[in-house]
């Protein structure tokens, strides 16, 4: 005769305390030659931070794209990028992919980006765009410190969920915050607070007008301010080549010109500021943009 011991399996939740998280750092470093070329002088990456460095086209600066190995981010990840121009150079810095804040047991994800321009350089910072799905927390800050005479073009886009797959982001923490100073003064300041749920928040025609993706772009720095009328002009014909969906408007400040860009999904947005950026640019986006 058998005897038959029945064995109970206890399944427990993880403890987020104890779940393993991501971390990375990515460092560049870029200085102009008397030739008026551009070569990277400083290459660090740690952790889940990479950096990958493609052959720019002809007559194009120099291109780093950004990449998490870890496949996103969630509650507790911390990631640091810093990235420095000197005097005189130019460097184009972007992403491989969308990011990704997925839903957090506990904790916020954090993400630092530090830039410093040097006299004469330029630096474009285009980051393709942030993805905040339900129940996901982010704490994100942008810091640029720009030199007499440099300029830069900076953009940052959050995209609320899928909509193609029905997604509805109904519980969110995002935090972000803009420092720019130029030749040590405080030159913008921007701070966004996003909790709760961001569909209802979004809703209101003072709020978003029922918009799941919005970017914020800055033109900073030696002159910005003239470039106003170039900006509204290159922002209604991106809207225009989208097909609607988009609402948009620029306004200077002293030496900075801000736009801002809301969107009802991700996709025309997204069409919106390829276009834009590019014509900003003076050349096509980096291709991982395309891809």
């Amino acid at each position: 005769m058998t005897a038959a011991v029945a064995r109970t399996a206890t399944t427990t939740a993880p403890d987020a305390t104890r779940l393993e998280r991501a971390r990375g750092i990515v460092r560049l470093g870029f200085i102009g030659d008397a030739d008026g070329a551009t070569r990277l002088t400083t290459l660090y990456q740690a952790g889940s931070g990479k950096a990958r460095l493609p052959r720019a086209p002809a007559g194009a600066p120099p291109l780093a794209v950004l990449l998490n190995t870890a496949g996103g981010l969630t509650g507790g990840d911390r990631f640091l990028t810093e990235v420095s121009t000197g005097d005189g150079a130019a460097a184009v810095v972007t992403t491989q992919a969308a990011e990704r804040v997925y839903r957090r047991l506990s904790g916020t994800a954090r993400v630092e980006t530090r830039l410093t321009v040097g006299r004469g350089a330029r630096l474009s910072w285009l980051p393709q765009e942030t993805i905040v799905f339900d129940g996901a927390g982010l704490e994100r800050s942008l810091d640029v410190s720009i030199a007499a005479g440099a300029q830069v073009l900076a953009c940052e886009a959050i995209v609320l969920g899928r909509a193609a797959m029905g997604e509805t982001v109904r519980t969110v923490e995002v935090r972000d915050r803009w420092d720019i100073t130029i030749d040590g003064r405080l030159a913008f300041a921007d701070r966004l607070r996003l909790v709760g749920d961001a569909e209802a928040i979004l809703a209101g025609p003072a709020t978003g007008g029922g918009a799941r993706a919005f970017a914020t772009l800055v033109v900073a720095g030696e002159g910005a301010a003239e470039r106003l009328d170039a900006v509204r002009g290159a922002i209604d014909a991106a809207v225009e080549a989208a097909g609607g969906g988009v609402e948009a408007g620029a306004s200077a400040l002293d030496g900075v010109v801000v736009a801002r860009l809301i969107a009802s999904s991700a996709t025309p947005l997204r069409v919106t500021l390829t276009r834009l950026l590019a014509e900003l640019e003076g050349r096509p986006l980096p291709r991982v943009w395309s891809c």
